[in-house]
């Protein structure tokens, strides 16, 4: 590959299957595609970045409705490997009373087969930044070591790595979560948190700048903790700590909300804006993908995001 690419994701790919009515009650269902990292890597994709997805994709009816629909977005699949196992699939709806049902099926799926093999040196060294999240880690115990491997390879080499633990007791536990973040904590340069599952889950901490300067002390340089109390983000770096409120205070569905912000939060800084710039960028992209239904497919558009921010400065 000759452009370099301005961020490489690495995690789990989804079939989602949504309605707007309750599942008991829907008769069609809308196909698209989700996962926490995908997500990242769309929003920042969407946001203008040249952006690269490591996975692994099931031989099955879905493949090229996967494939083919990355391609269409940009998405730089070179690193995506076919396995000859099942895709996940996941059921979601959110109905006008704002109800939300979720079911996911996703054992044993082509993605927890991904292994340090799926890691190429070459692919990580020719990137700004590298990201993956505790649900890539939670996959199986050969992507955790994925996982690793890359983070270790962009330490070395000198390349940004950022994480979120995305803590979900759909997929694991806290004792697990913990162990795992211990191992890849000495690689990370950006972490994002939820003050809602991560930091309490996972830090037993819970004011923002106790958990900011407890992972400072890690060595972790950017610390941006998304607060669902507090109706913002705080953000931690270079010995400041700053809150910034959310673009919008109402939604429709904050499904991968949280996964669109570290994607334009990440788009932003590989573009030149410092740290407190980014989160407010990414604070109108995951505001706007707050607003529709559906993970990925909500995720706003270039223009829509610059028109916003264009109009904020101008304020």
């Amino acid at each position: 590959m000759e452009e370099k690419l301005d961020i490489i994701a690495i995690g789990e790919s989804l079939i989602e299957l949504s309605s707007d009515k309750k599942l008991c009650f829907a008769e069609t269902l809308t196909k698209y595609y989700g996962g926490d990292a995908l997500a990242t890597a769309i929003a920042a994709l969407r946001a203008g970045s040249n952006v690269g997805f490591i996975t692994r994709v099931g031989n099955d009816v879905f493949k090229e409705f996967l494939m083919d629909s990355w391609q269409a977005e940009g998405l730089d699949i070179s690193q995506v490997k076919i396995s000859n196992d099942q895709n996940g699939v996941y059921f979601i709806t959110r109905t006008p009373n704002s109800e939300k049902e979720m079911s996911f099926y996703r054992r044993k799926t082509a993605p927890s087969k991904l292994s340090i093999e799926d890691i190429s040196e070459e692919y990580i060294e020719n990137s700004k930044v590298v990201y993956a999240s505790g649900t890539s880690l939670s996959l199986s115990m050969s992507a955790e070591e994925a996982v690793l491997k890359a983070f270790q390879i962009a330490k070395e080499k000198g390349i940004t790595t950022a994480f979120d633990p995305n803590f979900s007791l759909n997929f694991t536990t806290p004792e697990i979560a913990k162990e795992q973040f211990a191992k890849v904590a000495p690689y990370i340069d950006i972490m994002f948190m939820s003050d809602k599952y991560d930091t309490t889950n996972i830090l037993e901490l819970e004011s923002p700048e106790n958990i900011i300067k407890s992972l400072w002390d890690m060595g972790i340089g950017t610390v941006i903790i998304k607060s669902s109390q507090k109706c913002g983000y705080y953000t931690g770096y270079n010995g400041n700590i700053v809150f910034t409120e959310f673009y919008s205070k109402t939604s429709v569905d904050t499904t991968c909300a949280g996964d669109a912000f570290n994607g334009g939060y990440l788009h932003a800084i590989t573009h030149g804006y410092t740290p407190m710039e980014a989160v407010k960028l990414a604070g109108i992209v995951a505001g706007l993908q707050a607003q529709g239904i559906g993970a990925i497919k909500s995720i706003p558009y270039k223009d829509d995001i610059y028109s916003i921010l264009r109009s904020s400065n101008n304020d």
